[in-house]
């Protein structure tokens, strides 16, 4: 027997649901492209497990073999890129490892890194979530007949959004070194883009690019700690 628990639902896939019986571990850090994922999961039939970090999802994965990881490449505690490249040379294997990430750049990083594919934040299309990760599930594993490609989108709660505001004001109000504040402008930028938040990702997009070329990033912070602070006012006003 294989010493990890494989987790399933115990019901064939169907039209309808042609994820159904199988697991999904989602490891992000951004409370709300884990809920926009767990909405994909729940109207695909799937069941879903998350981590919030690397530390997490080794934790999750002594416990349990999923059938499919969806791995953010920017986590707080390292690269997305190292766990996929370890997943992809695990034995037995997990049926399908999909990377994700805001930035369309890293797609080639998680190909090398053994991916079987990659997904562009925002990522709230059903059918296209569906079609990633049927295109790499074995023949078995997938219903019959024939199947209608949904063209539904799916809308977090604003309310993870926010929490991811207030997550990032935090480390910000740290006064975060370097590494720090290239993770800053990193998941900020993600859940901005995820949130269709224009201006915010601009401003991350910013800090991203003066901390790439050198520059000094005090008014950077000073512009994302004040959109921060409007994003949580407007809320609190509502």
């Amino acid at each position: 027997m294989d010493k990890f628990e494989v987790m399933s639902m115990d019901r064939a896939a169907t039209a309808a649901r042609p994820l159904s019986g199988l697991t999904v571990l989602v490891v992000e850090d951004s409370r709300f492209a884990s809920e926009a994922m767990r909405l994909l999961c729940l109207r695909s039939g799937a069941r879903i497990r998350r981590a919030d970090c690397l530390g997490s999802a080794y934790k999750h994965l002594q416990l349990y073999r999923p059938s499919v990881a969806v791995v953010d490449l920017g986590l707080p505690d390292g690269s997305g890129a190292d766990l996929i490249e370890e997943l992809a040379h695990a034995t037995p294997r997990i049926e399908v490892i999909l990377g994700i990430s805001g930035d369309t750049g890293r797609k080639s990083e998680a190909l090398a890194a053994g991916a079987n594919g990659f997904l562009a934040k925002p990522i709230d299309s059903l059918g296209m979530f569906q079609q990633a990760i049927l295109a790499h599930l074995p023949d078995k594993a997938q219903s019959y007949g024939p199947r209608v490609v949904p063209d539904e989108t799916i809308t977090p709660d604003p309310i993870a959004f926010l929490d991811d505001i207030a997550h990032v004001a935090d480390v910000l109000l740290a006064r975060p070194d370097g590494k720090m504040l290239d993770y800053v402008a990193q998941f900020t930028s993600g859940i901005a883009r995820s949130a269709y938040d224009a201006p915010l990702e601009a401003a991350a997009i910013a800090l991203a690019n003066d901390r790439a070329n050198g520059q000094p990033v005090r008014s950077d912070v000073q512009r994302l700690n004040g959109m921060f602070k409007e994003r949580l006012a407007e809320h609190q006003v509502i």
